[in-house]
Formats: C-alpha cells, structure tokens, sequence
C-alpha cells in the first residue's frame, strides 16, 4: 500500500510517498519512495499583501498538478494535502484551494496551527522518555508552534504567528517574541518543567543540524546552534548560496529560524536540543496509516 501527505507552508511545498511494509509480527514501518519539496514561498505574498498573487497561484496550480501525476505513477491508494499558516491567512486562500480542488482534482484542508501541532504530536511522541520534561520548537515560513512535554504527555500547546518568512516582513516581530518568551515562562514555572530538553523540527534546524551535528549525533547544544548562526551571518545571500551551498529559499529563512529556536531554548533553560528530522508530513502518514491499516489487513486476508 502506497499512502501520500502533501504539505504546503508558507516556504515550502513537500510531497511524500511511502510504501507501507508490514513483517511477520504485522508491525508497520514505512518506506518513502517519492519525496519532493518545491520552493512555493507563498508567504512573501501573504505576509506583504494578505493575497496569494496570480503567479504564485499558478505556480501552485502547476504544483498540484505534477503531485498529482507522482500519485497517480505511483498508485498511491490515500492521501492527506493540508495546508498551513499563509493559506489559511490569504484573503484569497480558500478560494484558490477550492479552484486546485476543481481543475486538478486534489482536496486540500486548510489547518489551523492547533491541528498541525496535533498531527506533530503523533510523530514527535516517539522521540520521548519517561521522566523527562520537553519544549517542541517548530518554526515554519510564518508560524511557530510550541508543545511543552512531561512524562511523554503533551501539558500545554500554542501557536506563534512568527516564522523565518513572516520574520522578514512583520514590523511586530518582536514583540510576537516577547509574547513567546511570557509563554514559556509560565508554562514552564506552572508545570514544573526542569530541566528541560528542547526538540527542534523544520527545514532551517534540520540544516544546521547538519552543519554542525557529529556522526550519527542525535542532537547538539545550544552553543552549536549559536555558532552556526554567527557563521553563516558572515557570508551574504549570494555567498551562502555558492559558497556555504544552500538552496536560495533557505539562505534567507535560516538565520531568523535560528533566532526564534534560540530565543525559546535560552528562555527555557534548554542546553540540548533533539532534531529527529521529522515534522507534519510524517505525522500525516502517521493518520493516514491508522486509517487504512484495517482495510490493508483485510485486503492480505481475502489474497490467501
């Protein structure tokens, strides 16, 4: 069984295809056999103008169309689109997500940032261990979303509308942050959460993780992350794409992603911080599987 999530944020659009295997023991992991992420950027609009312009919604539309056919080449049997925080803000969001749905044929869901932290949840929850007290830190293209964790349980959630994009165009960038900081604070101070460990997901931490993690590390200190800021703030837009190799829509993300992860570990009191390379998408397969997995075994059932 094929099962596909699509992610449209507001840097990025990603497509997932992961073939399910099952063993004797019937225990499910998955296989991706299609992964692609296209530079949408759809919240340099939003976050300018509150509208998705005609170019960027064809530029979507085209998208839409080459996933569907990856779908299609690889009899994909389900799938979840969602849709995150520069969709649901645009004007002309639901418009446009219906017009996809008419001409190309893909149902897209506009969630709101309690939904997509929910589905994180379902991915995130494996990386945890008893007795120990955790901050999830997801930064997007234009909104941030932090999960406080004690004994594997999830106390507390919010949505920050503060990301590596809106950072760029938002004059009350601070002042999100400031309501960041109060939030962690009280949450932190009412749950008695300390020590903490920080989990970072997103493509921007997942690269400096990267740069800078050892082998086969599972995660790095704050320092790490502070020094890999400092560093690529050496080298301009150009020079972090050809000389530091960045893709162009992560050479001008990466820096104020950074900031936000830091300015909520250092809050915190995180010295560590986790990054299992994971995020929406994966929590949609997640869903997606547990939807599907009694139809999948009766269909082995009645092939014997």
């Amino acid at each position: 069984m094929n099962l596909a999530a699509i992610d449209i944020g507001s840097n990025g659009a990603r497509l997932l295809i992961n073939r399910v295997l099952i063993n004797e023991n019937k225990e499910y992991e998955f296989k991706s056999v299609e992964y692609v992420r296209f530079p949408l950027r759809l919240g340099e609009d939003v976050f300018d103008t509150q509208y998705i312009s005609p170019a960027k919604e064809l530029q979507m539309q085209k998208l839409m169309q080459a996933f569907k056919l990856l779908m299609e080449l690889h009899e994909v049997e389900d799938y979840l689109a969602f849709a995150t925080s520069a969709i649901r803000e645009a004007k002309n969001g639901a418009k446009i997500v219906e017009k996809i749905h008419q001409q190309v044929g893909i149902k897209i869901e506009i969630i709101d940032g309690v939904k997509e932290a929910e589905y994180t949840h379902y991915i995130i929850k494996s990386q945890l261990k008893e007795q120990e007290n955790y901050l999830h830190i997801d930064v997007g293209g234009g909104s941030t979303e932090l999960n406080l964790y004690a004994n594997k349980e999830k106390i507390a959630s919010k949505s920050f509308e503060v990301g590596s994009i809106r950072n760029t165009q938002d004059k009350n960038f601070q002042k999100t942050l400031d309501q960041l900081r109060k939030w962690i604070v009280k949450n932190i101070l009412l749950h008695d959460a300390q020590p903490i460990t920080a989990i970072g997901t997103g493509g921007n931490i997942n690269k400096i993780f990267s740069m800078v993690a050892k082998k086969d590390a599972k995660q790095i200190h704050i320092n790490d992350i502070e020094s890999a800021k400092q560093h690529i703030a050496k080298y301009t837009y150009e020079e972090r794409i050809n000389l530091l190799k960045l893709n162009p829509d992560r050479a001008d993300t990466i820096l104020p992603a950074a900031e936000i992860y830091l300015t909520a570990m250092k809050v915190a009191g995180a010295l560590q911080m986790l990054v299992p390379n994971v995020g929406l998408k994966d929590g949609m397969m997640e869903i997606l599987w547990q939807k599907n997995a009694e139809k999948f075994f009766s269909t082995q059932s009645s092939n014997y």
